[in-house]
């Protein structure tokens, strides 16, 4: 088990983030107040190990970070959720989702002492693997999200986003957001799958597969806490670099034939077959360009200014960011404006590595 501590300094996303917490305990308590996303991160060349780890110890930083701010760990934290990704290894996903699960319990528990039973729960969606999908033979991608799907199901998601076939080329044409869509429906209510709670329990394969993905992860941790948390190893490029060498190891297996990706380095195809792409109306742009500067012109500019102020304020002292926000946007300033004036007083984050 990861038990390190380390000192909480204050950092400007985690300052919104645990407004975020005050704000919705406050004001809509039944709300979901993040998503802790991994999906990025495997999307980035993560593998599932790095996946989990790296995602549990950002939920760790965001419950360190809302407890110095004074909220008490019950009363924010089974609001929380998580955000996964699916890949093709059928069962190390499912190994995945198995042991995250355990360590977050594992996590709230002893780490943090809590005491509701809902807040040791790691209430997750999943998304298949936009990253596994290929523009060779891209039917092929179909059977990838089933597989992912199915990963995610027996994993125990509580809600999935099934890819299109087609998002190696561009956005999903309607055929194939609607097969997206079937592939889930097919999987929910003709396989059985969903019939019951950890379907592969009691699996010998899957039971050690799952108590190894968990030891590898609690290793990454330790090695976190060990650089100070998760927002010192972000600063030091620890997550960056071990994210980028799995990437590379990734990409090398899949050059050197290691790795068999069907279609792209096995059994392909001399002449491939003419795909249907969705096309790109540019008059759709042109709209939302005009649309927002006609809001910008029949506003109140003196009150959208005063409101953008006062998020100024907000963010150089101590009030909750929210509630400004939530003013300057009633008040038709938009996403942008209020974006460019937090960057004005946080600054913008610039990678070291």
């Amino acid at each position: 088990m990861a038990r390190g501590t380390y000192i909480y300094l204050p950092r400007p996303s985690m300052r919104l983030v645990t407004d975020t917490f005050a704000y919705c305990r406050e004001r809509i308590p039944r709300w979901n107040t993040i998503s802790i996303s991994g999906y990025h991160i495997r999307e980035a060349g993560s593998t599932a190990v790095q996946e989990i780890a790296f995602t549990l110890a950002n939920g760790i930083a965001y419950v360190e970070a809302a407890r110095a701010a004074g909220l008490a760990v019950d009363e924010f934290a089974p609001r929380l959720s998580f955000f996964w990704n699916a890949h093709n290894n059928l069962f190390e996903e499912v190994a995945k989702f198995r042991a995250a699960r355990r360590m977050w319990a594992r996590i709230m528990t002893e780490r943090f002492g809590a005491k509701d039973e809902r807040s040791k729960l790691l209430r997750f969606h999943t998304q298949t693997g936009g990253s596994t999908l290929t523009a060779q033979q891209p039917e092929n991608n179909i059977v990838r999200v089933t597989v992912q799907a199915l990963a995610a199901v027996l994993g125990g998601t509580q809600s999935l986003h099934t890819n299109s076939f087609d998002e190696a080329l561009g956005l999903p044409t309607e055929k194939a957001a609607k097969i997206a869509l079937r592939t889930q429906q097919i999987v929910a209510y003709e396989s059985g799958v969903a019939d019951t709670v950890d379907p592969l329990a009691g699996s010998y394969y899957v039971e050690w597969l799952t108590d190894e993905v968990e030891r590898r992860a609690w290793e990454y941790l330790e090695r976190i806490d060990a650089l100070g948390g998760a927002v010192a190893a972000i600063e030091q490029g620890f997550m960056q670099e071990e994210i980028e060498a799995a990437a590379y190891a990734y990409a090398k297996g899949i050059d050197d034939g290691e790795k068999v990706v069907v279609g792209v380095n096995r059994f392909v195809e001399d002449q491939a077959e003419p795909a249907e792409v969705f096309p790109i109306d540019p008059a759709l742009q042109e709209a939302q360009v005009a649309r927002t500067r006609r809001v910008r012109a029949e506003r109140d500019q003196a009150a959208v200014d005063a409101a953008l102020a006062d998020v100024a304020a907000a963010a150089r002292g101590t009030q909750n960011l929210l509630v400004p926000m939530r003013e300057a946007l009633r008040r038709m300033a938009t996403l942008g404006e209020v974006s460019d004036v937090l960057r004005e007083a946080f600054g913008v984050y610039q990678p070291g590595h």
